[in-house]
């Protein structure tokens, strides 16, 4: 069970960058019915767990690994179509989608702690829109998406172009995400690597054996962790 005073035990961030979808927003069953329904689309054999452990890679890439996996490769010009499509899909099945519980409270420490914030999602732009206005934000913070790098997660090209979007080194950062490739991300960007279980499709013990140095059960554990400091 992960322990909500660990993240506490952390040194203090001067800017915490997050994932989007599974960590602020619950949209990862949408994610994985998303790509299910593009490779069924494609003749492209897929599982359900296959895709789920893919989640927070960036599209691409999971259209290259799933077709690998069938023994079909795939050219990047044909990933890209894919990833495409998945996104199309995604944006019609996305309706109503769901902030995880306590992003209020995460909003207000993080604003009472003084500490700089962002999102940086491997999603394409037109993705991005929907799940950002569903949070309910007071204010929206700066995004960074995967149509603004060439390499996406599991690189570490994301989180380090929107630390310097802000204006923080990546060294006094934390990214928080659900996925092993979030972790995988942090870890290669010299940032604190923390793991949020409440809307992930990953176990804690994967988050941790991807890099993550705390992990916590939801937003609201977050936020306590924010507000000890």
């Amino acid at each position: 069970m992960p322990d909500p005073a660990e993240a506490a035990s952390l040194p203090r961030p001067a800017a915490v960058i997050f994932d989007l979808d599974g960590t602020l927003i619950d949209t990862v069953g949408t994610r994985i019915d998303a790509w299910l329904e593009v490779f069924d689309r494609f003749d492209l054999p897929a599982r359900r767990d296959q895709v789920a452990q893919l989640i927070g890679v960036d599209g691409r890439r999971l259209a290259r690994e799933i077709a690998a996996a069938a023994g079909r490769p795939i050219d990047d010009e044909r990933a890209e179509e894919i990833d495409r499509a998945c996104g199309e899909i995604f944006e019609d099945r996305n309706r109503n989608p769901r902030p995880l519980p306590g992003l209020p409270a995460l909003e207000e420490a993080i604003k009472a702690a003084d500490i700089e914030w962002a999102i940086a999602t491997s999603s394409r732009r037109e993705q991005v829109a929907t799940s950002v206005r569903a949070l309910g934000l007071r204010s929206e913070p700066t995004i960074v998406d995967g149509s603004q790098v060439e390499h996406a997660k599991p690189e570490p090209d994301l989180l380090l172009l929107a630390a310097r979007q802000i204006g923080v080194e990546p060294g006094r950062c934390w990214y928080v995400g659900d996925s092993t490739w979030d972790m995988v991300s942090a870890v290669a960007a010299g940032m604190l690597a923390v793991g949020v279980t409440a809307g992930s499709a990953v176990s804690e013990e994967g988050l941790r054996s991807a890099g993550a140095q705390a992990v916590v059960p939801t937003l609201d554990a977050l936020a306590v962790a924010l507000g000890s400091r």
